[in-house]
């Protein structure tokens, strides 16, 4: 199975890397919906769409707005977001006002549920993360690959969610900041690269990217791969439309 890494950055897009936006194209499933997702229609190729938010931070959902140019000239039988129920009235009542936005976007909106059914048998369940204003991560499971999501947390391997993403083929698992800032990390609600490994290999996953990169690095090298890879070898770095079999 595919997925794309349509965006990788966090809080803001720079000359390399657009905001949050995870593509399962064949299942017309996409996860988190910022400055990316403009790059959606090149890949749809279903009659339906349904689009899971992590949280409603605007680096993760004002792809929303681009709906009307995705969309244009598809014939679609049906197309949902779902998020917890709180962050989408809040898009509804601001991202959505008529004072920024004045027609109705494109969509459906629908509170997640404890499982989602996906295509091809799948199943995508949800788990609470620490972070400002609250977010969920994603373990998306079939009978013979699983994948899990993990995006604005605070990494720890001691953290409750590492038992959730056990056991998975491929973590994606943000990663702002380097080892130099924890406390910035701690405050904003966001993880550093060494627990990051740390996680993966506590939770025994397959393989780890990172996404979420801080837009203020200008190379990926501003992130001691080495030293995490002694923690986790099976690491790398998740690029703008990256494509990750699993």
């Amino acid at each position: 199975m595919k997925l794309l890494l349509l965006g990788t950055t966090g809080y803001h897009p720079n000359d390399r890397r657009q905001t949050a936006c995870l593509m399962l194209p064949e299942l017309g499933v996409v996860l988190d919906a910022g400055s990316a997702m403009y790059r959606v229609r090149e890949h749809l190729a279903t009659e339906t769409l349904d689009i899971f938010l992590t949280h409603a931070h605007l680096d993760h959902v004002f792809g929303l707005t681009f709906m009307f140019d995705v969309l244009h000239e598809r014939e679609m039988q049906r197309v949902t977001v779902h998020g917890e129920p709180e962050k989408l009235d809040a898009i509804k009542r601001h991202l959505f006002s008529e004072l920024l936005f004045p027609v109705e976007p494109p969509f459906d909106m629908a509170p997640i549920q404890p499982q989602s059914k996906l295509a091809a048998g799948g199943v995508l369940t949800h788990f609470p993360l620490k972070h400002p204003g609250g977010s969920i991560g994603f373990r998306l499971d079939w009978d013979d690959r699983s994948m899990a999501y993990v995006t604005d947390t605070v990494a720890s391997k001691d953290a409750d969610y590492v038992e959730k993403i056990r056991g998975v083929d491929l973590l994606v698992h943000e990663c702002y900041f380097g080892d130099d800032m924890p406390d910035q990390a701690e405050l904003t609600g966001h993880s550093c690269l060494t627990p990051v490994a740390e996680v993966a290999a506590a939770a025994d996953v397959g393989r780890l990217v990172l996404v979420h990169i801080n837009p203020m690095m200008e190379s990926d090298d501003e992130l001691d791969l080495a030293g995490a890879r002694k923690i986790f070898p099976k690491l790398e770095v998740g690029v703008d439309r990256m494509e990750l079999e699993f």
